[in-house]
Order: C-alpha cells, then sequence, then structure tokens
C-alpha cells in the first residue's frame, strides 16, 4: 500500500475556473513544488474573494494527496446523557452566549437551565410578520427577542475580528455539527442565512434537552436574589425561584434588565456605540461597483458585499452588517419606536443589498439624555428611536433619504422602491438627527463619493434609524472568573453585556463564561 501524501498549496483563479475541478487538478499537477507528489486527489480548504481590481480572482487553499480521496478533518463532539447530581447553572437568554454556553455546559457534565423571555424559534415566525403585516409588536417575541436572539432572523454573518482563532474554529465546527454547511469552515466571510439559521438553532436545543438540560420558554427573569454578594438564584415571569449562580445572556436590547440591575445596586458602566442608517442600493449596482464590470457579477461570483471604514472628526464611521441580497427588516423591540435592521437568505439572491452605516459615539459626545451615568448611551438610543416614531405618526413606516440628496441637505421629491415592507417616506436626517451624527455620516459618505462616485448615486437611499449595533451598556467583570466584579456567581455574557459584537463572538463569550464556571466552582468543590 502507497503511504499516504499530503501538502498544503494554493491557487488563483479566474472564477469559471475555480469550480472546474479538471482545470484545478491540472493546475496543480504543474506547480513545481509539488512534482514529487502523484496527486490523485486534492481538497479545498479554504476559499476567499480579491475583488480589489480586474479580473476578480478566486484565492483557494488547497490540500493534495497522492490518494484517491481525501477525508474531511472534520470530528463532531460527544455529547454525553447528564448524571442525575451533576452541578446546574442558570443561563438568562437563549441567543448565541446563551445556546452555546447550554452546550458547553452538558460537555462538562454541568446541568443547563436556560430561561429564554421569548418563544422558540419557530414559533417567533407568526410575530415577526406581524410587525411587517399588521404593525403588531410583542415585546417578548421579535426581532430582538427569542430563541437565538437578535441574530436568529439575520444574514447568519460569521465573520469575527476575534484573534482566538482555535474558538472561533470550535464555534464553526459546532454550527456545522448542528446542520450547517460545511462551506462555513471553507469562506474567509461564512454565513449561514435566515432561512437556514432556525433550523440549527432547533439542532442545538434538542440536543441540550436531550442530554438532560432545560429550556423554558416565554420565561422572563424578573429578580436576582443576592445575600452577602453572592447570587442565590433568580425569581422569573413563571413565579418560581431557581437557585444557583446565572451566566447573563441577555442581549443588547434587554433594557428593561439593565434597570433591574440598577435596582439591585449592581454596578455597570455606559459604553460606546455606534447610530446612523441602513444603505440600500440595487444588489446590480454593487455588484458593477465591486467587480469592476458592468456586466456584474456573472455566472460565478457571488452577490458582492463592500465595507468602508473612514474617521470623521475623531469617530469612525463605517458600513456594518453588509446584508447582499437583502431585505431591511423592523427590529423594534417595543411601540413608540423605529429600528430598523438586514437580513438575507443563504442564496442571498434578493435585488437589494443593504448595510448599517453608521458612526461611533462615546459617552459625553452627545449629552442630557439621561440622570444616571450608566444609562447615558441608552437613552440616546431611546430618544432617537422615540423621535423618529414620532415622526412617522407612530407607524413603523420609516423615514428615508436618497444619499446625494442627503449630502446637499434635500428632502428628497421621491424615493426608489425598497425591500422594507413597512413602506418609508421622505424626511432629512441632518434634521432628524443630532448634528454629531448627521455631520459625521455626511463626512463619511463624501470621502466614498470621492473613491466611489456610483455609490452616491440616486440609486442609493438612507433608512433609519439603525441604532442597535451594541448594547449601550457595559457589565464589568473580572477578566480570569468572568464574573461580575463585586458580585459572586454573576458571568455577565455576549453582547447584552457589552463583550461581543455578532454571533461567533457571543459564542465564544458564553463557552468561555461555562469554562470559568467549572474551573472556579465546579472543580473547587469536587
Amino acid at each position: 500500500m502507497t503511504p499516504e501524501i499530503t501538502r498544503e498549496t494554493t491557487l488563483s483563479l479566474l472564477p469559471q475556473q475555480a469550480v472546474d475541478n479538471n482545470y484545478i487538478l491540472k493546475n496543480l499537477r504543474k506547480k513545481k513544488e509539488l512534482k514529487d507528489i502523484k496527486i490523485n486527489s486534492f481538497r479545498i480548504i479554504r476559499k476567499s474573494i480579491d475583488a480589489r481590481k480586474n479580473p476578480v480572482k478566486i484565492n483557494l487553499g488547497i490540500l493534495v494527496s497522492n490518494q484517491d480521496k481525501i477525508e474531511p478533518e472534520i470530528s463532531f463532539k460527544e455529547f454525553k446523557k447528564l448524571k442525575d447530581n451533576s452541578p446546574e447553572i442558570i443561563i438568562v437568554g437563549a441567543g448565541p452566549a446563551g445556546l452555546f454556553a447550554g452546550l458547553k455546559a452538558i460537555e462538562l457534565g454541568i446541568r443547563p437551565i436556560i430561561i429564554e423571555r421569548g418563544k422558540d424559534v419557530d414559533s417567533r415566525k407568526p410575530d415577526i410578520a406581524d410587525i411587517s403585516r399588521k404593525g403588531e409588536i410583542n415585546p417578548d417575541s421579535n426581532y430582538c427577542f427569542g430563541e437565538g436572539g437578535a441574530g436568529a432572523f439575520s444574514d447568519g454573518k460569521l465573520y469575527t475580528r476575534s484573534k482566538k482563532r482555535g474558538n472561533v474554529n470550535e464555534v464553526l465546527a459546532l454550527l456545522h455539527q448542528f446542520g450547517a454547511s460545511e462551506e462555513i469552515l471553507i469562506q474567509s466571510h461564512p454565513h449561514i442565512g435566515s432561512d437556514k439559521l432556525p433550523k440549527i438553532i432547533k439542532n442545538i436545543r434538542n440536543k441540550i434537552i436531550e442530554c438532560g438540560g432545560e429550556v423554558r420558554f416565554n420565561c422572563r427573569m424578573d429578580g436576582i436574589k443576592i445575600e452577602n454578594g453572592k447570587v442565590k438564584g433568580i425569581y422569573t415571569s413563571a413565579g418560581d425561584f431557581i437557585k444557583g449562580d446565572v451566566v447573563l445572556a441577555t442581549g443588547h436590547s434587554a433594557r428593561d434588565t439593565y434597570r433591574l440591575l440598577k435596582e439591585l445596586g449592581i454596578e455597570m458602566e455606559s459604553k460606546g456605540i455606534a447610530v446612523g442608517v441602513r444603505l440600500e442600493h440595487p444588489q446590480e449596482l454593487i455588484d458593477r461597483i465591486q467587480y469592476h464590470n458592468e456586466e456584474g457579477r456573472g455566472s460565478y461570483l457571488p452577490p458582492a458585499e463592500y465595507s468602508f471604514v473612514d474617521q470623521a472628526d475623531g469617530r469612525g464611521v463605517y458600513s456594518f452588517c453588509m446584508c447582499p441580497g437583502g431585505v431591511i427588516v423592523p427590529a423594534v423591540s417595543g411601540e413608540g419606536q423605529i429600528v430598523v435592521n438586514g437580513m438575507s437568505a443563504s442564496a442571498r439572491s434578493g435585488k437589494w443589498a443593504d448595510s448599517g452605516y453608521v458612526v461611533e459615539l462615546h459617552p459625553g459626545d452627545i449629552n442630557g439624555f439621561s440622570e444616571h451615568e450608566e444609562f447615558e448611551m441608552m437613552a440616546l438610543q431611546e430618544s432617537l428611536e422615540a423621535k423618529l416614531a414620532d415622526a412617522s405618526h407612530n407607524t413603523l413606516v420609516a423615514p428615508a433619504q436618497r444619499i446625494s440628496d442627503f449630502i446637499n441637505g434635500e428632502t428628497s421629491t421621491s424615493l426608489p422602491s425598497t425591500s422594507y415592507a413597512p413602506g418609508i417616506y421622505p424626511d432629512d436626517f441632518n434634521k432628524l438627527f443630532p448634528k454629531e451624527i448627521s455631520g459625521r455620516l455626511k463626512q463619511g459618505l463624501l470621502k466614498i463619493g470621492e473613491r466611489c462616485p456610483e455609490f452616491i448615486s440616486n440609486e442609493g437611499v438612507m433608512i433609519g434609524l439603525e441604532s442597535r449595533t451594541s448594547s449601550p451598556v457595559r457589565i464589568p467583570r473580572d477578566p480570569e472568573t468572568m464574573q461580575h466584579k463585586t458580585i459572586e456567581g454573576l458571568y455577565p455574557v455576549g453582547e447584552g453585556a457589552g463583550y461581543a459584537g455578532g454571533i461567533v463572538s457571543s459564542a465564544i463569550d458564553g463557552i468561555k463564561s461555562v469554562e470559568a464556571f467549572y474551573k472556579t466552582r465546579v472543580l473547587k468543590n469536587a
């Protein structure tokens, strides 16, 4: 039997070449550094798009072998049934941080009790549909609250700036184990899609329950019992008390939770946020711009993405949560709000491209919104959301403005068609926003226009308000124990605690919190 030889290499190919296995194999056999291997098979292990100039290239990381087939190096985790006397931990919130904390708990032999104020992911769908169809908002079941959290009905982007690659790979491998395509392990900017995420979320929940964990829906945390600086358990909206340490994974929109923590005297601090609009263009236009081709993306390239980062008056102005082929949705969590976000299905086949375009704001940038220092940025969010709702006469119809009109200080006399189902009406963001936001948005867009004039065309529209980019509050914690700095047994994690920004980073944070609980509480008591 011939000993197996494998080696890693790269190829940079045209899009049509990158999908032709015979062409790839032919070019691999031409590479000088592989002349000593009789290449019989290959496997693509990395894929990225280089669209910096024309022609666009696909960069492939490839594993070659002298064997007839290369098996994927993927090992699924085994989650075993918990013992009857397993230690327990309470997890508040069933978003990425909470669900992945639950999986890690099962893996470490800890019984998770997950409580979620909203509904299961399937039951969320009618409530979400009713927001656009009827203008009805369930404050506990919407785009922000419910199983899967704010990321469940989104593009499912899995890109993160986390430098802890091992933890990133663990999350991606688990998502694949529970139903995501193997492609997420290969792509440089992987995504799942709003049509695929719910099934993955259900699979994770079912595994937690199958192994002996517990998931309670329509169950809100209404209180925390603290004695002598230690958490003893929580009170729920179901009228019961659950004893144990608490992983607090509530998400970035649980403002009532922040107010509850203040009532309990739990230290928090105001955190910087980013506020702005969503930009919407025809996807065909973005394809032409990004792929430097008047014919667009053609048959072999995916819908194009973009990313813009600039500075204005010492603050960042940047695109955020770009959704190729996506739609803009009403991401409100209560009455009297205008909040928008973006989402797209796995195919990203819609006719529009949208992205958040936001201004970085620090505490102190815009004063006078709250008498409580820790709620300064949350009060700013609430004020802007209410102001835009008032301007729309408390409907979900959102203010909009052509990008060129915004730059020229003119209210648009007409608006293009939009993906935003409740509808849009013309208004002027120069007047709706404080100058600290509108002025910096304008500076940033002018800089984009210098590099890419077509982006500022009349086909591009601004729709507001994009305000839920991250938590406006940070709950301070010890970096080693992951516990609150002054409250033992309280583990603030994920976006809601101010330590993550997306599905993957939130999942990593949830995992780390249970690892810390295991190390500091379980092992010490063993």
